[in-house]
Order: structure tokens, then sequence, then C-alpha cells
């Protein structure tokens, strides 16, 4: 009974997949526009590393502020990556074609 099922899963997948339309080819406009896109979503991902960065600097100097007001010896903290750096503004400058 399972492996009934299974098949006919199989086989209304497969029709699906079959019916689909290939993609259009992209024009140099809708080129452009991706390459746009892909680049702001690369500089999002920037903007939210170092927002994620900031955050965690002010986590670890709460704690140690935290450990040392009840007085507790804290841990020196361990050496990790440069400071955070801000990826400024989004400034887009298109690939020379």
């Amino acid at each position: 009974m399972k492996s009934l099922l299974m098949l006919a899963a199989l086989m209304v997948a497969a029709s699906a997949h079959a019916k689909l339309p290939a993609p259009a080819p992209m024009d140099d406009a809708a080129k452009a526009k991706a390459a746009e896109a892909a680049a702001k979503t690369a500089h999002g991902n920037k903007v939210a590393a170092y927002q994620l960065c900031l955050s965690m600097d002010k986590a670890a100097q709460n704690h140690f502020k935290t450990v040392a007001a009840m007085g507790k010896a804290a841990p020196s903290p361990a050496a990790t990556a440069p400071t955070c750096t801000d990826p400024g503004p989004f400034v887009y400058t298109p690939a020379p074609q």
C-alpha cells in the first residue's frame, strides 16, 4: 500500500516537473538589474555582519562589567578578529563590459 502511494506521488511530481517552461533568456537590462540586486544583497549582508559585530562587542562589555560589579575575577577577553568595520553606504558601480 505504501509503495503504491509513493509511486503515485512520484508520478505526479514527475509530470508536474515536465510541464514547467524553460526560463526566458535575460536581456542586458535584466542582467544589469540582477547584478545590482545581487550587489545590494551583498552590501546588506555586510551591514548585518557589522551590526552583529557591534552587538556582540556590546554584550561582551556588559558581561565583563557585570562580572566585575559582582566582585568576581573576570577572565581576560580572548583575542579576536580586528574590530568591526562599517561598510558605509551602498554605492553601486556597474562592471565595465
